[in-house]
Formats: structure tokens, C-alpha cells, sequence
């Protein structure tokens, strides 16, 4: 789930939801039978239109057959925003996470699906509240009975700690998604495989299984406020940073409560518009964050939405501006054979150590063949010195020249860095040498892609070597070039 919070400072007014339901549908057979129906459709539709494109022209079967494809993923994507609740956080990660096993034309289609701004009415919430906390401690609560914010597995409900004054977010899961998780995975996937819409591969399946686990955190609220709690203690004494205090007596396996830290939007109007100084300190900090958790800490917040981040503002003077970082459930530790090597690949990149690279990508198991060629291997090197031009050695490594300011900054706003990065992957991927990457690096990858259209969206100015090298020295290249 999001972080659940809007977008606000105090003086603002909160954006009330249009519309209430009495209850999340949750019921295994409902949304079985649902999926089931949904599936039996698409593909009856796409037998029916096959056979009727089995006329045409080798290349007109083959665009036809995409839009084939298009409007089966688009159906099936707005049957499944139907049902709301865990079955649509699936769908979203399905997209999030699928560019290497499903076609474009699905996650386009599943990139459709949003959380349901209907929130769930004041007294199932209430119900709800009552039996995760109890009357006791309820009663220790003033509770605003209108959502900050809705999102598909729960909603956010302000409140005020009587004692003390203190204010607090409730995040409050929605009754029965826990429990629909596993059926509704379950549905899912025998949805795409009756629909047809991507081929049903071991690969597949075991991708569908990291779907699993990330389902499985998103709703294990133990988890996230823990995780939670770890990142405030981390990051408590950087001025750079807020992390919400956890209460822990107001919490439970469906309820976390958690101080109220306002901000406003990454990418809002007034985001945008501070000074190209001040967007720089802010992107740096989003930076440094990144690489931290990537070489120190081995675990990160894998989610890249920015839902996920506000900006405290500043003065502009005295008060620097702050991130203020939300939702830990998508907070994952990553194994050592994956952020060992994955570092290495990492520290290579930086130094332009081709030697250090071959060893840490065969290590990482992307090269099919051992007896890969060096020309193919070089192919893939060139995709990971490209994705760090940002942090290089511009003296050594200098990025396309349009690409530096006259002070020697990366200028992320008119860097083409991710369509070039997209080619450059695909022309490896189609390499037989090559496979598939372990999924662990994939989140990794996804987690500094975030990180990149943080930079991007705020046009960022910035000198990367010095942000990435203290990181990057512990490694201690086995050669430099």
C-alpha cells in the first residue's frame, strides 16, 4: 500500500472522499467466481479474434496480435479494479515488477489501476479499530472520523492522543484483505493463464512468487511498523531526514499508528518551483539515502512511488528542507549473494573496471554461457557504465557534454539517460548469451530507477562522484583502470 497519507500542511484543508462503502467484498467465492467469469471471456474474445487474424500478412498478424493483446490486458485490468481490495495492490505490482516477464502491452494495461478513493464508512472502521485495539485504548483516542487517505488494502485516519496532545495517524487495514491475499493471488493466476495474455514459464511462476512475499508484507503491519521504527532510529539524528515516530500501544496486526508529519508533494507545484539550491539539497539527501541503503544497511524501501516521500519545507535560510519518508511495508532485506555482488557491479561501474564487472556479473549469474564472447559481455558492460554516468569521474568518464553544466553538475532535467539505458537493455536481453537477472536484482534496479526519476523530476544540478564515492571506496576494486 502507499503511504495513505495526502499531501498537506496544517493550513490546508483535507480533500474528503466522494463516496463510502459499508464493506470491502473479500469473500473467496465472489471474487473467485468473479475472476473465473472474467477469464472465460477474455478468452473466448481472444480465440475469436486469433482465428480471425489467422488471414492476414506474417506482419499484419503480428500487430494485430498486440492489439489483440492490448485490449485483452486492458479488459482484464479494469475487471480486476472492479473487485478492490489486495487483488488490486497485486495487479499494481504486477506492473511495478514486470517489465522483464510480461509483455508492454499488459503492464501498460495493469498501470491503469489506482487505489479506490472510496473510503470505507465510519463505523465499519470503527468496528474495525474496536476489535484490533479495544475499547480501552480507544477510548484514549480522538479520532477524525474522515479518511486523510484511501488507498485499495486500507485508509488513514487522523487522531489526537487525549493524554498528551499528540497527534497521530492511524493507518487501518481493511477487514479481510489479510485473509483474501492467498485467494486472491490464487485467482490472479489462474487468470493469466486462462486468459493467455503471457506465457505460464518456471520463470514465470517463480516471479508470481515474489509477487507473494511482497503481498504478504504489504499487509503484515508488524512488519512494516518494526521496520518503521528501525528507520527512525537510523535516520533520527540526520537533519535531512524525517522518519515517523511509531506508538506501539496504538498499533496491532491491523493497525499502525504513527506520528503525523505533514509535507507537501515531491512532485508538486511548490516543490518544483523552490530554487534550483534548494531542489539540488533535497535531491542530494533522496541520493545519499538511496546508496545508504544499498551499501550499509543491505535493505531498502523498494516501492519508488511518491506517495511514499513528502518535503518538509524549509526557509530557504536557517531550516533546510526535509524528506519525509512513509510506508515501510515494502521495506526488504536483500540476501548476501545478491547486494554482495550487486555492490561489486555497483563499485565496477564506477571505476570503469571491466575485469571487477565480468566477475561480479557472472557471479550474479547473468551470463548464460561461462564461455561467453568478450563482445557480448562488453554489451552489458556498456549498459552498467552508462547507468552511472551520473557519479563518474567526469575528468576520466565525462557524460555527453549537453549533459554538464558549466560548473561541472549533472543536469538530471534534460538527461536522456533513461531512454538510452532502455535501449542499450533491450539490445542485451535479446542477446542469447544473456538471462534474465535473479529477481532480487531487479528490485535493487527498480529502487535506483527511483531514485534516477526523483533526480529527473526535479531537475536536479549535482556533482554524483562526491555522493557516491565514500560508499563505493569501502568496496576496494580489485583493479582500477
Amino acid at each position: 500500500m502507499d503511504s495513505g497519507v495526502i499531501s498537506m500542511t496544517d493550513d490546508q484543508p483535507i480533500n474528503q472522499p466522494k463516496k463510502t462503502l459499508k464493506r470491502v467484498k473479500t469473500g473467496s467465492f465472489e471474487r473467485r467466481f468473479s475472476m473465473a467469469k472474467a477469464g472465460f471471456v477474455a478468452s473466448t474474445r481472444l480465440a475469436a479474434k486469433s482465428a480471425g487474424n489467422m488471414f492476414n500478412s506474417k506482419e499484419k498478424r503480428e500487430e494485430r496480435q498486440k492489439e489483440i493483446l492490448s485490449q485483452q490486458a486492458y479488459y482484464l485490468a479494469e475487471e480486476i479494479g472492479k473487485l478492490k481490495g489486495s487483488i488490486v495492490k497485486i495487479g499494481q505490482m504486477m506492473a511495478l515488477y514486470g517489465e522483464h516477464f510480461l509483455p508492454v502491452e499488459v503492464t501498460e494495461a495493469l498501470h491503469t489501476l489506482e487505489d479506490d478513493t472510496a473510503a470505507l464508512e465510519w463505523t465499519s472502521i470503527y468496528e474495525a479499530l474496536e476489535d484490533a485495539l479495544g475499547p480501552d485504548t480507544l477510548a484514549k483516542l480522538e479520532i477524525d472520523e474522515d479518511p486523510i487517505g484511501c488507498a485499495s488494502i486500507g485508509q488513514v485516519h487522523r487522531a489526537t492522543i487525549k493524554e498528551t496532545g499528540e497527534q497521530i495517524c492511524l493507518k487501518i487495514q481493511y477487514p479481510g484483505v489479510a485473509e483474501a491475499v492467498d485467494s486472491d493471488l490464487n485467482a490472479v493466476e489462474t487468470l493469466v493463464r486462462v486468459a493467455k495474455i503471457v506465457p505460464v514459464t518456471e520463470e514465470f511462476s517463480q516471479w508470481f512468487d515474489e509477487i507473494r512475499e511482497m503481498m504478504y508484507r504489504e499487509v503484515d503491519y508488524v512488519h512494516e511498523l518494526q521496520k518503521t521504527h528501525e528507520f527512525y532510529e537510523r535516520l533520527k539524528d540526520d537533519p535531512r531526514y524525517i522518519v515517523p515516530k511509531v506508538y506501539p500501544e496504538f498499533s496491532s496486526d491491523k493497525v499502525i499508528a504513527t506520528k503525523y508529519e505533514p509535507g507537501v508533494n515531491i512532485d508538486s507545484d511548490i516543490t518544483m518551483n523552490l530554487s534550483q539550491e534548494r531542489r539540488n539539497a533535497i535531491c542530494e539527501a533522496a541520493l545519499d539515502l538511496c546508496w545508504r541503503e544499498v551499501f550499509e544497511w543491505g535493505e531498502m524501501q523498494t516501492d519508488p512511488n511518491f506517495g511514499n516521500y513528502f518535503v518538509r519545507l524549509g526557509d530557504g535560510d536557517r531550516v533546510p528542507d526535509k524528506i519525509v519518508l512513509l510506508d515501510f511495508g515494502a521495506v526488504r532485506a536483500f540476501s548476501e549473494s545478491t547486494i554482495g555482488p550487486g555492490r561489486r557491479i555497483v563499485a565496477a561501474a564506477f571505476h570503469h573496471d571491466e575485469e571487477l564487472l565480468f566477475s561480479a556479473l557472472q557471479e550474479m549469474r547473468f551470463f548464460r554461457d561461462p564461455n561467453t564472447s568478450l563482445d557480448a559481455k562488453r554489451g552489458l558492460s556498456k549498459l552498467c557504465f552508462m547507468a552511472i554516468e551520473p557519479f563518474t569521474d567526469i575528468e576520466k568518464h565525462p557524460p555527453p557534454a549537453f549533459l554538464l553544466s558549466p560548473e561541472g553538475e549533472y543536469c538530471w532535467g534534460e538527461s536522456d539517460l533513461p531512454a538510452r539505458l532502455s535501449l542499450q537493455a533491450g539490445l542485451s536481453a535479446a542477446n542469447r548469451y544473456f538471462t534474465v537477472p535473479p529477481r532480487e536484482m531487479m528490485f535493487l534496479v527498480r529502487k535506483i530507477m527511483g531514485a534516477y526519476t526523483f533526480m529527473s523530476v526535479l531537475s536536479a544540478k549535482i556533482k554524483g562522484y562526491g555522493i557516491i564515492e565514500p560508499y563505493v571506496a569501502k568496496m576496494k576494486p580489485k583493479s582500477t583502470s
